[in-house]
């Protein structure tokens, strides 16, 4: 496949060329991060502000061998279950944060065009925290570049998105925009290509055989893409499925698709 040609000269990146690590509510309240990869994933964030660190003492003993931010309080897990919604399994372990410094979409498309072979999701109004953190956990384990999220219809960094995510909050930059269709358009002119996951669309995923910097776009459940997302993907793809199950969930069709596109690299 040919490669579009980069209008932007690509600068010099934070942290030695990588982006810098993950989240990006750019802003906002403060909030529980809970459970232990989150939280652990967290401390050893250097990006990540911390306000409180509560640890039941049995959790305490697995942070001795860390080097803390601030140091942990220890309470009783009737304390840390009344700090949280209820039903969270924070497993003894939870941590009141700022959200992460907002990263731009010229940030992701810089870094893309440094790069021969890249990946970038972009989620269309996909709402619920428990998707979107599944999303970016997968995204970091295929090596994806970001996740991009419209700043309306999704959700904030919370303590549900991060355990979903299970650390990967804070090594895969989750970037907001205003508007997924100029988000789409910058990325374009960056030197990527952009596929549309639609269950209608005329080629698998691996028929279309792509190459070098991609967007993988994908809609919310039910709905999908809208119309002018479709529109401006250069290729509608989908994955290969019987026909005794029209769709997967949105998180699994992501991995999938990710999974394939690592896979065909």
């Amino acid at each position: 496949m040919m490669k579009r040609d980069s209008r932007d000269e690509a600068r010099t990146p934070r942290r030695g060329g990588q982006p810098r690590s993950g989240g990006g509510g750019g802003g906002g309240a403060s909030f529980w991060l809970y459970g232990t990869h989150a939280v652990t994933a967290a401390l050893n964030n250097p990006d990540r502000r911390f306000r409180r660190l509560v640890a039941t003492s049995e959790a305490a003993k697995g942070l001795a061998e860390m080097r803390l931010p601030l140091p942990a309080e220890t309470v009783e897990r009737v304390e840390i279950d009344r700090l949280l919604l209820p039903g969270s399994v924070h497993q003894g372990l939870a941590a009141l944060v700022e959200p992460l410094a907002a990263l731009g979409i010229e940030d992701v498309g810089r870094l893309g065009a440094m790069r021969e072979a890249c990946v970038v999701v972009v989620l269309d109004q996909v709402t619920d925290p428990h998707n979107v953190g599944a999303i970016l956990r997968s995204a970091a384990a295929f090596g994806a570049l970001a996740v991009v999220v419209p700043d309306r219809h999704a959700p904030e960094e919370s303590g549900s998105l991060a355990k979903a995510a299970s650390g990967a909050l804070e090594r895969m930059p989750l970037v907001r925009v205003t508007n997924v269709v100029r988000a789409l358009d910058e990325l374009k002119s960056a030197g990527f290509w952009a596929a549309g996951l639609a269950a209608d669309a005329p080629k698998t995923l691996a028929e279309a055989k792509l190459s070098g910097r991609i967007i993988i776009a994908l809609g919310a459940e039910g709905e999908g893409l809208r119309r002018l997302t479709r529109e401006h993907c250069d290729h509608l793809v989908r994955l290969p499925m019987t026909g005794d199950m029209e769709s997967l969930n949105v998180s699994n069709a992501a991995a999938v698709a990710l999974y394939e596109l690592a896979r065909g690299s």
